[in-house]
């Protein structure tokens, strides 16, 4: 894999894989590629995209942790899709999924 570039797959879909540069905005390429992740407000507030994510991922920031801790305790690979910061290589599915 380039080292430049970040590949998302999306495990137990027929969904493509996104290949995305560092820290480019998740929501809004899964939005134009007609994403498997719903999405409400794309704020981090309302939970719609609360998915399982694996891989080379920013920390969630601490507003993110606040929600998640609210949503899904204890679940460390609990993330807000709207809010994921994608570093490298990484796997999403819906939260009842195991990726």
């Amino acid at each position: 894999m380039n080292a430049s570039r970040c590949v998302v797959h999306f495990p137990n879909t027929d969904y493509v894989t996104l290949t995305l540069e560092p820290h480019q905005s998740l929501a809004e390429q899964l939005t134009v590629q007609n994403s498997p992740v719903l999405f409400g407000c794309r704020t981090g507030i309302c939970g719609t995209c609360l998915v399982t994510a694996i891989g080379d991922l920013a920390p969630p920031s601490a507003a993110e942790q606040e929600i998640l801790d609210m949503l899904a305790p204890g679940n460390s690979q609990a993330r807000l899709a709207c809010q994921i910061d994608v570093m490298g290589e990484c796997a999403i599915a819906p939260l009842t999924e195991v990726v």
